[in-house]
């Protein structure tokens, strides 16, 4: 690197002060940096790579670990106080962030601190006189010489990174006993359970591996379609008090075994044996566990073994799925807790059971117990994901959302490799409290997580959840392409296929094609209720309102008759309908269902909804209002962008010069917050 002139060394300093100002807060990024420095964030970008090669990200987290480094070395904090003082979210990641840097783990630094650094030094004269030392020195710049060119031009294997990323078939029952199929597969899923705990892992979903369970496919077959490096085949049973377990540690690429391990242990020991496994397996592959996993591996979750074995059948039943599983689950669960009070598990487990089962209904029968589980489960383990994961769902069912949100992050914090958390949250940043640019990074997370999994039907859908974040951040043509590759994996997908006529609309505007796309799908299921509102209102935008209006009549028998809480944000736009069509007091049952359903709205779309809403009754005053708020939020959906504009039948405020200069300024500020995005996802490598 050229010798740094005095303007860049002076705005490295003033760089450094900054990012060592605000060290400890976890919030202060590349954007929060540019702020303080008074620049923009591209401008800022550009600089730091001229000056240094390196992006803003890696400056700062360099000045974390550095800062790290020298409060280990004093010796007055321990690793997770460090971890907190430097800025860093969690322990494991510092951990994981600091040995990268360094080369070793941060509990080793008090070690090495006594480790004297080597200084070359250079060597004394060499003197005419002594010939022999001439000699040597000869013989010694030849070998330097040598030694040069060999690594300059010596062919050399590259260093070999290891991908610790592991999958867990599913475990074989060896007894001739049915019955204990479940014990088995509740082996299997603590050891996966386990793994998933330790954020040094990459481990592969459940559902992902469930489909070979039943397959003749090689392991080297399997490793290419999950693309995995290490396997974990696992056979057992019962006898009287007693397990069998024999569990193998094979390579992926070559089906090499590289562990082998036969445990015998009483069934009292159950939950030891667990341990043993994954902390085995762990130490096999090298996987770095932090005290904190190692601490969640080991906490046993009931000393009361009859209680387990009731809990272990309710998990079996919870996932399979379906309303009669999910209700039979519910009895062992409860006869697990009639057994231990104290099994948070159990609660947890019972507590999705009930959310699965009240999920889609529009009368919510499992709420109250949902609520009851959840809070027993926080109660006696605070701290386990699965009872946060809970009492987050109880919230979702409730839509009490910014509620639910800080339980569904700490689960995920305590169990990073959850594919469930997840998809909750990825689900929870698009419908219940929409926001683009989480909905995006959540999207991202899934898909590195899963898309390698080689479930394709499962990859299709991350494909989906992807391509559905692009597009509500405005990236139409990257937003096709993760929709196409979506329909690449599974052709079957109907998701794709309706979520892809309105990006094919965002790229071309042609609202009669994506009406005939939207026709098509329809065709193939004419139960779609979701596809037959969007073509009543693909109609309204085209003016066609016979056709709109009897669309929607389709959908409103379909939700009435299912009794589905489904949709009650388009009333505003039904109601118009139905008013246009004549049916003027059914239009006021619309209108009216709209204002209680903005009523109770947490989103960032309400002043939106009342601005809408007021438009309609005439009140101007109150719909500007509500227009100038909604103004003022950020990270909304391209949707908004694209169709606020193209209504028709205005009503005389919709029409007049303040409500479409408010427009513009929305329009305006989404594509400022577009641009921004763009630049991280560019940083981080993700577009």
């Amino acid at each position: 690197m050229s010798e740094l002139s005095s303007t860049d060394t002076e705005f490295l300093n003033q760089l450094t002060a900054k990012i060592e100002q605000n060290l400890a807060n976890e919030q202060f990024g590349v954007t929060e940096l540019a702020d303080a420095l008074n620049m923009s964030r591209s401008n800022l970008l550009r600089k730091v790579k001229k000056a240094t090669n390196l992006s803003v990200s890696q400056l700062i987290s360099q000045a974390r670990l550095k800062q790290g480094m020298e409060l280990l070395r004093k010796g007055s904090l321990n690793v997770s106080e460090v971890a907190h003082h430097t800025g860093f979210s969690s322990t494991s990641y510092f951990i994981k962030c600091f040995r990268e840097y360094y080369g070793y783990p941060p509990g080793e630094v008090g070690k090495r601190a006594n480790e004297s650094e080597s200084v070359p030094v250079a060597p004394p004269p060499v003197r005419n006189s002594n010939r022999k030392f001439i000699l040597i020195g000869a013989v010694s710049l030849v070998l330097v010489v040598f030694g040069w060119v060999a690594y300059k031009y010596w062919p050399t294997k590259k260093a070999v990174v290891v991908d610790k990323s592991i999958a867990v078939l599913p475990f074989k029952n060896d007894s001739n006993d049915s019955t204990n199929v479940y014990l088995i597969n509740g082996l299997m899923e603590s050891t996966l359970n386990n793994l998933q705990r330790i954020k040094d892992l990459r481990v592969i979903s459940r559902t992902s591996v469930e489909k070979y369970r039943n397959n003749a496919k090689t392991i080297p077959e399997m490793a290419n379609e999950l693309n995995v490096t290490y396997f974990v085949e696992g056979s057992g049973q019962k006898m009287g008090d007693r397990i069998v377990l024999t569990i193998q540690l094979i390579d992926g690429s070559t089906d090499r075994h590289l562990w082998s391990r036969q445990y015998r242990r009483e069934t009292k020991d159950i939950f030891a044996l667990q341990q043993e496994i994954s902390s085995d397996i762990a130490g096999e592959i090298r996987a770095i566990i932090t005290p904190e996993e190692k601490n969640r591996i080991q906490k046993v979750p009931t000393q009361n073994l009859e209680a387990y074995d009731a809990f272990l059948k309710g998990v079996d039943l919870l996932k399979r799925g379906g309303g009669a599983n999910l209700r039979q689950s519910l009895v062992f669960f409860d006869e697990a807790i009639s057994k231990d009070n104290t099994f948070a598990l159990a609660y947890a487990c019972a507590g999705m059971a009930c959310y699965y089962l009240d999920m889609f209904q529009a009368e919510k029968l499992y709420v109250d117990r949902l609520g009851a589980y959840a809070d027993k489960a926080v109660l006696h383990d605070a701290r386990l994901a699965e009872s946060l994961m809970t009492k987050g769902m109880y919230y979702l069912i409730r839509k009490e959302y910014k509620e639910a949100l800080p339980y569904l992050e700490r689960a995920l914090e305590y169990n990073p490799n959850s594919t469930e958390v997840v998809g909750l949250l990825t689900d929870f940043y698009y419908m219940y409290l929409p926001n683009t640019g989480k909905y995006l990074e959540y999207a991202l997370k899934g898909l590195k997580l899963n898309a390698n999994s080689g479930d394709s039907v499962a990859i299709s859908y991350f494909h989906l959840r992807l391509g559905n974040a692009l597009i509500q951040s405005g990236f139409v043509d990257q937003s096709l392409e993760h929709i196409d590759k979506s329909l690449e994996y599974n052709p079957e997908n109907a998701f794709s296929r309706y979520v892809r006529a309105f990006v094919v609309y965002a790229k071309e505007g042609d609202l009669q094609h994506t009406r005939k796309l939207l026709l098509n799908e329809f065709q193939r299921d004419t139960n779609r209720y979701d596809i037959l509102q969007d073509i009543g209102k693909v109609s309204y935008y085209l003016k066609d309102y016979n056709a709109a209006y009897n669309y929607y009549k389709r959908f409103n028998r379909q939700r009435e008759t299912k009794k589905l809480d489904a949709f009650e944000y388009e009333n505003l736009v039904i109601g118009r309908v139905y008013e246009l069509a004549g049916e003027k007091e059914k239009a006021k049952e619309f209108y009216a269902r709209y204002r209680k359903y903005l009523d109770r709205d947490q989103t960032a779309y309400k002043n939106a909804g009342l601005a809408l809403y007021y438009c309609q009754m005439n009140d101007r005053t109150k719909a500007l209002e509500h227009m100038r708020l909604f103004s003022q939020e950020d990270n909304i959906q391209y949707w908004v962008i694209l169709f606020m504009d193209k209504g028709p039948e205005l009503t005389e405020t919709e029409a007049s010069p303040e409500f479409k200069k408010i427009l513009q300024e929305v329009a305006r500020k989404f594509w400022v917050n577009h641009e921004k995005l763009k630049l991280k996802l560019e940083e981080q490598g993700l577009l």
